[in-house]
């Protein structure tokens, strides 16, 4: 697979509430350096695991809308929308953030991420 179709692969998937699905995607050595409405944060693999696993306590789904994404090499970049549906209100999609975010690949894994996100 591209790096391309990788990243396509991962937004698609249930990574962002599945920590078993997130190990398969991201690279050990993983760091994502994340800007935000709250500020700055880095992350590593575990870190992103643990967050994973909170995220999958208080929702029962999460959807990447890509609206652009954009391969040079081994590094894509994607900008998306993100959906969830809380466990208190499963039929309800609400929109949480939109997000722009760079991936570089190593070991066709997410090893580097670059994140700016706004809340709404």
């Amino acid at each position: 697979m591209s790096a391309k179709e990788i990243v396509k692969s991962f937004y698609k998937s249930d990574a962002f509430i599945n920590p078993t699905i997130m190990k398969e995607y991201l690279h050990p050595e993983c760091i994502l350096d994340w800007n935000s409405s709250e500020g700055y944060i880095q992350m590593d693999y575990k870190s992103l695991i643990n967050l994973t696993a909170d995220i999958s306590r208080a929702y029962v789904r999460s959807k990447a809308r890509i609206s652009h994404i954009v391969e040079e090499n081994n590094t894509v970049s994607v900008r998306f929308s993100h959906y969830v549906k809380t466990i208190e209100n499963p039929r309800e999609e609400m929109f949480l953030a939109h997000i722009m975010i760079i991936w570089e690949l190593k070991d066709n894994k997410l090893y580097r991420g670059y994140q700016m996100s706004q809340v709404m």
